[in-house]
């Protein structure tokens, strides 16, 4: 299998890679041989108190032999998505895998959302998915290969109270992976989601400074395992879905949540 899994020669764009899941999925790509573009904010990183984090990351992946660039934007600007992806092609050469991955949540109940929260999950969550895809899959199609990965979310088919936005915009984002795998497969391009459960990323580390709160989130949102993943968990089934190994793979939606997705739990 390990030619199929290999990544070596390969072009890798990776959205909000700083940290946590981005992150982990482009030092495993690195680990197998793929160059690797890290897209960061500058903005959220320092939010999180993390402000050398896609440095840090660009230093570890480039420490497996590959090459490595960062590209900084703000995936709510318009035009910023598509920026993204063609100053990722000028350093590398060109991008033979795109996974999306940055997003952001607003955790509040339904009624309370505001319209300025509202706009930004759908710039970040959405329209910058579509300016991605749209200036990615042309070269792919035309090179005749190319993988490109979601990461959706468990909420996709199991929607938090209070995640009602963004559990929405995810599912859309699904139904575009559907609908766009079924037009690109013909052309070697192949286009899938990965919808992680409940991960510990640096996004819900609010939630694990009260160890005992947290054990009960992981009690009730991550059955029946209960427990949450640790980021370099989706690296597996990402890999899978980004190199030849996904060679007859088109619109699947991988639940790498332990089961806690299934019905009845």
């Amino acid at each position: 299998m390990s030619k199929w899994l290999s990544m070596t020669g390969r072009r890798a764009l990776i959205t909000g890679a700083s940290l946590s899941i981005g992150r982990s999925l482009a030092l495993g790509f690195a680990d197998q041989g793929a160059d690797i573009a890290i897209h960061y904010s500058a903005a959220a990183d320092a939010a999180f108190g993390r402000p050398d984090a896609a440095q840090e990351t660009l230093v570890a992946a480039t420490s497996r032999g590959v090459r490595g660039c960062l590209v900084e934007s703000d995936l709510a600007r318009s035009g910023e998505a598509r920026r993204t992806v063609t100053e990722a092609a000028e350093k590398l050469g060109g991008v033979d895998i795109l996974v999306v991955c940055a997003s952001i949540q607003t955790r509040k109940p339904f009624l309370e959302i505001t319209d300025e929260e509202m706009q930004r999950q759908f710039d970040i969550n959405f329209r910058a998915t579509v300016e991605l895809l749209q200036a990615a899959l042309p070269p792919m199609r035309a090179q005749g290969w190319g993988r490109i990965l979601t990461i959706g979310s468990i909420n996709q088919v199991r929607p938090e109270p209070e995640l009602a936005i963004y559990a929405a915009l995810k599912s859309a984002q699904h139904n575009l992976c559907i609908n766009l795998a079924r037009q690109y497969a013909p052309f070697n391009v192949m286009i899938n989601n990965l919808s992680p459960g409940l991960v510990a990323t640096e996004r819900n580390r609010w939630r694990r400074q009260d160890a005992a709160a947290w054990q009960n989130i992981q009690a009730r949102s991550a059955a029946p395992i209960g427990r949450a993943a640790e980021p370099d968990e989706m690296v597996g089934a990402a890999l899978l879905l980004c190199s030849d190994a996904a060679s007859y793979i088109a619109g699947a939606d991988i639940m790498v949540t332990a089961g806690s997705h299934l019905p009845g739990i």
